[in-house]
């Protein structure tokens, strides 16, 4: 038992960039011999470093805060390869049950060739619209902008794709 008259020493966590410069190598090979892959130890591996760093005033005053990084990196790593797990067993799933698309048309064809050709964000409003259905609220919502931006691509991306349909069939510009 400590006497009460020592005064208690209190352990101060290490600077952060120490930690990682020691660390970040042995915990990148460890993820590795998790995972299987360097991709997925590279991205286990750097998440794990950024919760540390996000926690440093809890982490930092471990008794093992090397040990605390490499659980985390495990856990992302073992997470990771169940969803590409779940994801292949889905598409496999999945392509054994889908039945062939017909062919397109020529007609469609050009349509959606010229679609690709629209800038982006219009590409995916009028595919989202026309192909998916979506209404302009859930487009807005997933591409992260407000309906009148949604409205304002499905509108610019029709003009541009009925002058150049129709510039394709010898129409009017």
């Amino acid at each position: 038992m400590a006497d009460p008259g020592e005064a208690a020493v209190v352990r101060l966590p290490e600077r952060f960039e120490a930690f990682y410069e020691r660390e970040y190598h042995r915990v990148l090979g460890f993820a590795y011999a998790v995972a299987g892959s360097w991709e997925a130890a590279e991205d286990a591996t750097q998440e794990a470093f950024l919760r540390a760093h996000r926690d440093w005033q809890r982490v930092g005053h471990y008794d093992q805060p090397g040990a605390w990084v490499r659980r985390v990196a495990a856990n992302l790593a073992v997470s990771t390869f169940r969803r590409a797990l779940a994801e292949a067993r889905a598409v496999v799933r999945l392509a054994a049950r889908r039945q062939p698309d017909p062919p397109l048309h020529a007609e469609a064809l050009d349509f959606w060739r010229a679609v690709r050709s629209l800038p982006a964000r219009q590409r995916q409003a009028i595919a989202l619209f026309y192909l998916e259905g979506w209404p302009t609220a859930e487009i807005a919502r997933f591409l992260g902008c407000t309906e009148t931006t949604v409205r304002g691509h499905l509108h610019r991306g029709r003009a541009t794709l009925a002058r150049r349909l129709g510039e394709d069939r010898g129409g009017a510009p």
